[in-house]
């Protein structure tokens, strides 16, 4: 008769080998934790992390170019963050030179009976990527189509149209060396005319719209225009 001996007892066996099969799942499952963990992290909006801070200006990098961005000007709200971007668009209350408080809403009904007076300065900031710069495109592109009539405007700013039948038909172009102001203007019809003004720095091309109108003040808009590249590229304190 065989005796009873605990290490002859078979079934502590089984668990052990439960046991062994299981380890790799779970070491398996903590890795694809740790994986969601970080990714998630890395994709996370940081415009919603930035809200508890909201810092008045933002460092972003477009062509490689560093701007110091007010927050509150920035119109497109996955646009609020940090680090490189490919392009920004901000707005200013003209001529206090301040972010927009709140959007503008106008609904379809009532954008005809209630539109509202243009007071702002819109920029769009985006990397050119070496394209034809804004001072070569005066030089070898504008003067194809315009027409070879000058027209002074107001006080030492001239204008000269664009022909018909060409790509910037119904648009004059308006220009001052000093001080120096270079725009591209939609003429008035069933919407004011809006003028788009182009400078380059570094890796990135800035362009400016603003109602057509405001040229009757041009030496303040292109002062204004200047101010706001001025601060954006002074480095934060």
């Amino acid at each position: 008769m065989a005796l009873y001996s605990p290490t002859s007892n078979p079934r502590p066996a089984p668990r052990r080998v439960k046991r062994s099969l299981l380890a790799p799942f779970f070491v398996m499952g903590g890795i694809g934790a740790a994986a969601v963990s970080v990714v998630t992290y890395l994709l996370w909006p940081t415009w919603n992390l930035e809200k508890a801070g909201d810092p008045s200006r933002l460092p972003i990098s477009i062509g490689n170019t560093l701007f110091n961005v007010p927050t509150k000007a920035i119109r497109v709200k996955i646009q609020k963050r940090t680090g490189p971007q490919e392009r920004v668009d901000l707005a200013f209350v003209y001529p206090s030179l301040n972010p927009p408080d709140a959007p503008r809403h106008v609904s379809a009904e009532t954008v005809e009976q209630n539109l509202p007076a243009i007071d702002r300065i819109f920029l769009s900031i985006a990397a050119h990527h070496d394209t034809m710069s804004p001072d070569e495109r005066l030089k070898t592109i504008y003067p194809r189509y315009l027409d070879p009539n000058a027209q002074r405007v107001e006080d030492g700013l001239d204008m000269r149209a664009f022909r018909d039948h060409t790509p910037y038909a119904s648009e004059d172009l308006v220009y001052s060396e000093t001080p120096q102001l270079i725009a591209r203007c939609t003429r008035d019809a069933a919407t004011p005319g809006i003028c788009l003004s182009e400078k380059r720095i570094e890796g990135a091309d800035l362009t400016f719209r603003f109602p057509r109108d405001w040229l009757s003040q041009w030496r303040n808009v292109s002062s204004a225009m200047d101010q706001i590249i001025n601060t954006m590229r002074t480095p934060r304190s």
